[in-house]
């Protein structure tokens, strides 16, 4: 029996196979959200130094030898591949073995091997996370297109979670790929009909643009981002409007508890903004895997 075969026929096995490729998935995603952010930021600050030198440099747009974008372009490379990963503290370069998705943690007890301050358990939460979520949907989708289409919806919603929370952004190198993704992947009926999916993605974006708007006139301040209307988008684009009423739902109930939490741990004042990236992405999840027997038992119950 072929290795395509195994995979096929045994449930158990597809779900481990997925939560180990899960596994080496967390650890690029910890990459993605340290660096993404990072690699924003360097773009607009050589967007506005270029702007600054058209504007100093008068109606022609040429700017001196020595205006300030050409100085940050001879910044070292920083992207997703370059330079190699090391200690924030010390500057030790990460070796392959020390590189191991959850085994290295647990093997260097938590400690960079040369200076031996804390590493972030943020990276083997995302690592485990991801592996987790990963063995979920192959075991829920079982082997197919789908379940690789979920694997991918899953990862890319684990990044945006995780970058929004340390940024408060939700990146449209993430977020407007995911939501071409998921018009692509239901044209030939993927999660929902592809008439279901313009239409989530139509009213994703303008549910939140409404009370964003709405909160905004009342108040004169604003109530959440842009990067949420198209995250939000995304998910309707992905599993259709059907789903868009529990994602609502399910992330709004949690992110109020979150915050109401938060206030009464004394953590955050009333205006501190929370970013709802995070609770969207749990509702999007609730739904991928569960949306379909939530929304048959809710309507059942009429």
């Amino acid at each position: 029996m072929s290795f395509i075969s195994v995979l096929q026929y045994s449930p158990v096995f597809f779900a481990s196979f997925c939560a180990l490729i899960g596994l080496v998935a967390g650890s690029f995603l910890n990459v993605v959200i340290y660096r993404l952010p990072r690699m924003l930021e360097r773009e607009w600050r050589q967007q506005c130094a270029e702007l600054q030198a058209e504007l100093s440099s008068g109606t022609n747009g040429i700017a001196p030898a020595h205006e300030p974008h050409e100085a940050l372009a001879a910044e070292p490379a920083f992207n997703l591949i370059t330079p190699s990963s090391t200690c924030p503290h010390c500057g030790h370069r990460i070796t392959a073995l020390e590189n191991i998705p959850l085994i290295s943690y647990i093997a260097l007890r938590g400690r960079c091997s040369q200076c031996r301050t804390a590493i972030s358990m943020r990276y083997p939460v995302v690592e485990g996370l991801t592996a987790a979520l990963s063995g979920l949907v192959a075991w829920h989708f079982g082997y197919g297109v789908i379940a690789f289409a979920a694997l991918a919806l899953v990862w890319a919603m684990v990044a945006l979670a995780f970058i929004d929370l340390d940024t408060q952004l939700l990146p449209n190198d993430i977020t407007i790929p995911l939501l071409w993704g998921g018009l692509l992947i239901n044209l030939s009926g993927g999660f929902a009909d592809i008439h279901s999916a313009v239409i989530g993605a139509v009213v994703g974006y303008l549910a939140l643009w409404s009370v964003y708007w709405g909160y905004k006139l009342l108040t004169g301040r604003e109530g959440m981002g842009y990067g949420d209307f198209k995250l939000l988008a995304a998910i309707g684009a992905w599993l259709g409007w059907q789903m868009l009423p529990l994602v609502i739902l399910s992330s709004s109930l949690v992110g109020s508890m979150a915050g109401l939490g938060l206030m009464l741990a004394a953590k955050h004042g009333r205006h501190v903004p929370i970013p709802f990236g995070p609770y969207l992405v749990c509702g999007g999840i609730v739904a991928l895997f569960w949306g379909n027997e939530i929304n048959r038992a809710y309507l059942g119950s009429f």
